[in-house]
C-alpha cells in the first residue's frame, strides 16, 4: 500500500515555468528474458534487476473523458511476471509502468466525466483503456485512466479485496459465461485451481450452481479450492503417469456428480502436457476454454479433438470487453 505524498516541482524551460508532479511508481527499463534488440537472452535476469521504484512525472492536465485515482491497493498478479519477462502475449513499448489492477479514490477528472465524483472510491482496470494502455501503469501511486476503466466500490467493501478482480474474475467469468456459456447444473472442470484465475473460477461456477471439479498440482496447494467450495479437488502432479491418473480420478468424479459423460466445460490455464488428459475428461461438444499455458505450450493434436467432438476456444477477455462496454459492464 503506497502513502507517499506526491511532490510537486516546477522546472524552468525557455523562460518557462512548467509545473511537474512528481510520483512514486515502480518502472520497467528492460525486459528480463529479452535483450537489448529484443531477441532471447542467453541470461535470465531476475526479476527484481528488470524493476526500479521511481519518481515519474504525472502532467497536471487530465483530459475531458479521464479519471486521476490515488492507488491504494494494486494487484500483482503471474501475468505481470511474464510481462516483465518480456514472454506476455502484450508487450509494452518501454519503459512502462507495470500492473493492470488497482483500487483506490478519484483525486481528479476530466469534463466529460459525469459518472464518477471526487472522493468516490473505484476500481481500475487497465486493461480496458481504449488508448491503448493495455493492461498496465497500476503499479504507481496514481493512474489516469479511460473513464470505462473504473467501476464503483460499495462503501461496505474493502478496497483491498477488490484489487485484484481485473485478471482473475474477469478472466475467470468471460471463460465460464461468454464462452462456456454454463448453466445451472452444468460440470465445470479447471485446473490450476489454487490460483487466481482458478479460485475466481470456483467460487463463480459454484455461484452459478454449477458442481466443480478443482485440479491442483499439489496436495499442498488442494485446500485453497476446497475452501472455495470445489465439489472435488484432484491432484494432476507433473508426470505423464500422475496425468493419466488425474484423468481416471475426474472421469469417477464427473460420474459421482451426476455426469457420466463428463464436463461441460473445462477451464485451463495450465495446458502442457496435462491438455491430453483434459480433452478426456470433456463430454461431447464440450468445450475447453484455454486461459494460460503456465506448464508451456504444446501441439494440439486435432485428431483427439474430432474423436471428443470437443470444442477448444482461446480466452482473452480485454478486447471482447472494450468492444462490448455495456454487456461487460453487465457481467
Amino acid at each position: 500500500r503506497q502513502h507517499h505524498r506526491t511532490s510537486i516541482e516546477s522546472v524552468k524551460v525557455a523562460s518557462l515555468r512548467v509545473t511537474v508532479f512528481v510520483m512514486r511508481g515502480v518502472h520497467i527499463t528492460r525486459f528480463a528474458a529479452l535483450d537489448g534488440n529484443g531477441r532471447p537472452s542467453k541470461t535470465l535476469l531476475p526479476i527484481r534487476q528488470v524493476l526500479r521504484l521511481e519518481n515519474l512525472a504525472e502532467h497536471q492536465a487530465i483530459g475531458a473523458n479521464k479519471i486521476r485515482v490515488e492507488t491504494h491497493y494494486a494487484g500483482v498478479q503471474y501475468p505481470d511476471f511474464l510481462q516483465a519477462k518480456g514472454l506476455y502475449q502484450i508487450k509494452p513499448q518501454l519503459p512502462y509502468v507495470p500492473g493492470m489492477d488497482s483500487a483506490g479514490v478519484v483525486v481528479g477528472k476530466g469534463s466529460n466525466v459525469n459518472r464518477f465524483r471526487i472522493g468516490d472510491r473505484v476500481l481500475v482496470n487497465t486493461a480496458l483503456c481504449k488508448d491503448g494502455q493495455g493492461g498496465t501503469g497500476a503499479l504507481a501511486e496514481k493512474v489516469t485512466v479511460s473513464q470505462e476503466a473504473c467501476f464503483p466500490v460499495p462503501d461496505d467493501l474493502p478496497l483491498h479485496s477488490v484489487s485484484n478482480i481485473g485478471r482473475n474474475y474477469c478472466a475467470a467469468y468471460h471463460a465460464l459465461k461468454v464462452l462456456g456459456d454454463v448453466s445451472r447444473g452444468d460440470l465445470v472442470l479447471v485446473d490450476g485451481a489454487s490460483g487466481g484465475v482458478g479460485m475466481a473460477t470456483v467460487e463463480l461456477a459454484k455461484a452459478m450452481g454449477c458442481h466443480v471439479i478443482a485440479g491442483v498440482s499439489s496436495e499442498s496447494k488442494a485446500q485453497f479450492p476446497g475452501q472455495a467450495g470445489a465439489d472435488r479437488v484432484l491432484v494432476y502432479g507433473r508426470t505423464k503417469e500422475s496425468y493419466t491418473n488425474f484423468k481416471v480420478d475426474a472421469k469417477q468424479a464427473a460420474k459421482e456428480l451426476g455426469h457420466s459423460q463428463g464436463a461441460t466445460l473445462v477451464v485451463d490455464v495450465v495446458n502442457g502436457e496435462l491438455f491430453d488428459a483434459l480433452v478426456s475428461c470433456v463430454k461431447p461438444l464440450g468445450t475447453i476454454c484455454l486461459v494460460g499455458f503456465t506448464a508451456g505450450q504444446r501441439p494440439i493434436r486435432p485428431g483427439l479433438l474430432l474423436i471428443k467432438e470437443v470444442r477448444v476456444v482461446g480466452s482473452l477477455w480485454g478486447r471482447w470487453a472494450r468492444e462490448n462496454p455495456v454487456q461487460f459492464s453487465n457481467n
